[in-house]
């Protein structure tokens, strides 16, 4: 990291502590005068306040909250739960820190590059990552629309501060009209730069600095996640809801070239109830498609990188250009159609979620389109009032790279558990194990493994 780049990440963090230390004067105050709601949300996942770690006001509605009370939370809440009492502002914050404790090796044949064997791994050992922190903003505008913001202070991509995403969420009419007031009963509307709302496993992946969501340290080996601009408008009638989006198909908005560009299109169905306290069941499908684009980003949309650092690099590797060590990502920057299937069942403290995918798409320069399937199964137990958990999970991806000429297979183990000290306050660890197969002896990942232990500390408002 240069001088510049280590001087930015001092000033995201200093910046991360006072804004974490504003927002939580702030929120002292505002749970002394507003009418705002501190419950639990009745969610059977999550740990339990108590006089010593109080949950913070809850001032806005149809909002998943930042911390431990947002698991298992998946499309933002159709019920207000929060009583409209004016205009709120609301901020929140998200910090991790890591350790990581990874070895790593291959088999490939040496290729030399200006002296330089690019096949060889970097030198790699146990220490700390820098932290990631992430920075909310969230208003209540008026009864049943608010607008979220969310930075990332410090991330692995980007020392800097920059904007992630930013949305109005509207699930009330702004106007008093009993037309609309009736089809918003129903019916919700989301535009702006947003996380696209393709699958549910990006409703518990690591984000930057929000980690309580997910069980384990790493996301999925293709990773489905990115913001783009657009609008998704939502049906939901008792347990059932359907989702239609329409984007524009890249991380970023552009004019130029529009002969090489096409919207994308998206859209949902699922099923979720509550069966009775101790038993819930959910069950999503979602597609994707762009036609023609620059450069979409669906598997390369996570700007903050992946959760394990230098890992099947080489020696010359650089934290911010190889940000995605250990990650899957198929090159479908021109053309993709992407399906999956998510099944969930929670029942007393055991949770099952599955990933059944299947992705075909091309770069611009490839004639063919090339197909990527990926498999996933997560198993959670929480236990001692879920202050405790058991987790693993097993996740498996195998397609045709570009320019290669046969398909390859990564498969990746995690197996780990958590503390949550609070609902704000979270320790985890894991071991992880992954292998890459079928890879050409020339290539880096060529009989390529990493393995060893990981260590999280997690905190949330």
């Amino acid at each position: 990291m240069n001088a510049w780049s280590m001087n930015s990440y001092r000033v995201a963090t200093r910046a991360a502590c006072a804004l974490a230390l504003m927002a939580s004067l702030a929120g002292t105050a505002a749970a002394q005068e507003s009418t705002g709601s501190a419950a639990p949300t009745d969610n059977p996942a999550a740990p339990p306040a108590t006089d010593r770690a109080r949950a913070r006001l809850i001032e806005i509605s149809n909002f998943r909250p930042h911390d431990a009370r947002g698991l298992n939370t998946f499309e933002a809440p159709k019920a207000e739960g929060v009583p409209y009492d004016g205009f709120k502002l609301s901020w929140g914050a998200a910090f991790t820190q890591q350790f990581q404790g990874l070895a790593h090796d291959n088999s490939a044949t040496p290729v030399i590059v200006g002296g330089n064997n690019i096949n060889q791994l970097i030198d790699i050992g146990n220490g700390f990552n820098n932290a990631d922190a992430n920075l909310y903003l969230d208003a209540q505008v008026a009864k049943g629309i608010r607008v979220a913001l969310t930075s990332y202070l410090s991330s692995r991509h980007h020392n800097e501060t920059w904007v992630k995403d930013g949305y109005l969420l509207i699930d009330a009419s702004p106007w008093e009209q009993a037309t609309l007031d009736n089809l918003f009963k129903y019916i919700t509307l989301r535009v702006g730069h947003f996380e696209i709302n393709y699958g549910d496993m990006h409703f518990r992946r690591s984000d930057n600095g929000q980690t309580m969501f997910n069980p384990l340290i790493g996301n999925l080996l293709m990773d489905a996640f990115t913001t783009e601009i657009g609008a998704e408008l939502y049906g939901r009638k008792n347990d059932y809801f359907g989702m239609a989006a329409v984007t524009g198909g890249e991380v970023r908005g552009q004019v130029t070239k529009p002969e090489q560009r096409s919207p994308s299109l998206m859209g949902k169905l699922g099923f979720d109830r509550q069966f009775s306290h101790e038993l819930r069941g959910r069950l999503t499908g979602s597609i994707y498609h762009t036609d023609k684009s620059i450069n979409n980003t669906l598997y390369t949309g996570s700007r903050a990188g992946s959760r394990y650092y230098y890992v099947i690099e080489n020696a010359q590797a650089t934290e911010s250009a190889q940000a995605w060590s250990g990650d899957v990502r198929p090159g479908f920057s021109n053309r993709v159609t992407a399906w999956v299937v998510n099944p969930f069942v929670k029942f007393q403290g055991l949770e099952l979620f599955g990933n059944v995918e299947q992705a075909e798409g091309r770069a611009a320069t490839e004639t063919s389109n090339r197909t990527w399937n990926q498999y996933a199964g997560e198993g959670v137990y929480r236990f001692l009032k879920n202050q405790l958990y058991l987790a693993g999970r097993y996740n498996v991806a195998d397609g045709r790279l570009q320019g290669m000429t046969a398909d390859v297979t990564v498969d990746r183990i995690e197996a780990g558990g958590g503390w949550f000290l609070t609902p704000n306050l979270e320790a985890k660890a894991e071991y992880v194990k992954q292998t890459y197969k079928d890879f050409p002896t020339n290539d880096i990942r060529h009989d390529a493994k990493f393995d060893g232990i990981m260590v999280e500390a997690a905190v949330s408002f």
